[in-house]
């Protein structure tokens, strides 16, 4: 089974660059500074995974299960995560720039201080969602939900706002 032989591989630099782990069963693998660039991971069920500080620069993350997962730090930069269910997921100074997260679930997710510049987060669900110092610079987020997000000094230069559900006051 894929999740036995990475948590058995803890410790050393997994290497799994362009790897093919398309519906692969990866929940509450130890992935911590992995190398995942360019891999397929479509429909993958990762969650709870650790994957701290994890370059997924890349990845097509489409459809992915995500919920609850350990991303703080990781460099998703060009990654596909369209669809993917990020609820719960932490990705404090998470590195998403040009990132597709189109239609994502990221419902009560951690963002706090992640690089979104440029994001596609059109119609992606950020309900209860931390967006604290998050740079949403040049980001897409038309008709994406964004009621009870907290965006304290988030940086919203450029982005997209068409059709954003805000809360009833007009506030983020």
């Amino acid at each position: 089974m894929i999740k036995d032989a990475v948590v058995q591989a803890v410790g050393q630099v997994i290497s799994l660059r362009d790897a093919k782990l398309i519906d692969a069963d990866l929940r509450g693998a130890d992935l911590r500074c992995a190398n995942l660039n360019g891999a397929d991971l479509r429909d993958a069920n990762l969650r709870g995974a650790d994957l701290r500080g994890a370059n997924l620069s890349g990845a097509d993350l489409s459809g992915a299960n995500l919920r609850e997962a350990y991303l703080n730090g990781a460099d998703l930069s060009g990654a596909d995560l369209s669809g993917a269910d990020l609820i719960g997921a932490k990705l404090i100074d998470a590195k998403l720039i040009d990132a597709n997260l189109n239609g994502a679930d990221l419902r009560d997710a951690n963002l706090s201080g992640a690089d979104l510049r440029g994001a596609d987060l059109r119609g992606a669900d950020l309900i209860g969602s931390k967006l604290i110092d998050a740079k949403l610079i040049d980001a897409h987020l038309s008709g994406a939900n964004l009621k009870s997000a907290d965006p304290d000094g988030a940086s919203l230069g450029g982005a997209k706002l068409n059709g954003v559900w805000l809360d009833k006051d007009g506030t983020v």
